[in-house]
């Protein structure tokens, strides 16, 4: 049975992503993400939790002129330290070049996501990947104006996120639960992708082809005991 991990330093979490245009849809709502400056990664002791890449995924939304549009990104790899019921760190790779759209047809297959993969956006040839580092996790209290649309979330996790060989630090609430041989992590938060320098279409002179800085990032990740069934708590 899962239970809520307890408090200090530890992390989890993930990463990123960016898109836009199509389908007449209200903005996609997320939890407003802190961004600061790069910081020091934690010090991942204690037993190794391996990510289920083909489990996990990163989801993302980006927003135009009531317009939106949702892709995902897979997990190249991953890893989660925990000590005494404890996450002490970890990081996360994503691969760029695994990005799917939700919608399918010609348009969005042969000029929006070749588009999104091009030197404009994700400059997939150059940055075939983005890395999360776990820096910090403090437990999450909504102090009754700042409440998380995370059903359940008790953590507040930061980490450095690398996307375009850019890094910055960023914070959001997250729900995290862990057993003895597995650990789940969701979030639902929304980023500035001016950023990571990219600022393509964000001018509001372009009307309705205009793209707003904010995407909304959902993390799904799954995560499991490496060697098997624990035979005792991690120390």
């Amino acid at each position: 049975m899962k239970k809520s991990l307890s408090l200090k330093t530890a992390g989890l979490a993930l990463v990123a992503g960016l898109a836009f245009a199509s389908c007449n849809q209200a903005p996609k709502e997320g939890d407003k993400a802190t961004i600061t400056d790069e910081k020091a990664t934690a010090d991942a002791t204690g037993q190794t939790f391996v990510v289920d890449t083909a489990a996990s995924e990163v989801q993302f939304t980006g927003n135009g002129v009531g317009k939106n549009h949702p892709g995902t990104f897979k997990l190249t790899s991953g890893t989660v330290a925990v000590a005494n019921e404890q996450i002490t760190g970890g990081e996360f790779t994503i691969n760029i070049k695994s990005l799917t759209l939700e919608e399918q047809g010609e348009m969005f297959e042969t000029k929006l996501k070749p588009h999104l993969l091009s030197g404009d956006f994700f400059d997939a040839e150059k940055f075939g990947t983005a890395k999360f580092e776990i820096t910090k996790v403090e437990p999450y209290q909504s102090d009754g104006k700042d409440t998380s649309l995370v059903a359940g979330a008790n953590f507040s996790v930061s980490g450095n996120f690398t996307l375009k060989g850019v890094t910055k630090n960023i914070t959001f609430p997250a729900r995290i639960e862990l057993d003895d041989n597995a650990l789940e992590a969701e979030a639902n938060f929304n980023i500035d992708r001016r950023q990571w320098q990219m600022n393509y279409g964000n001018d509001k002179t372009l009307g309705d082809k205009f793209i707003s800085e904010t995407v909304n990032i959902e993390l799904d990740l799954e995560a499991k005991r490496q060697g098997g069934a624990a035979t005792a708590s991690a120390q």
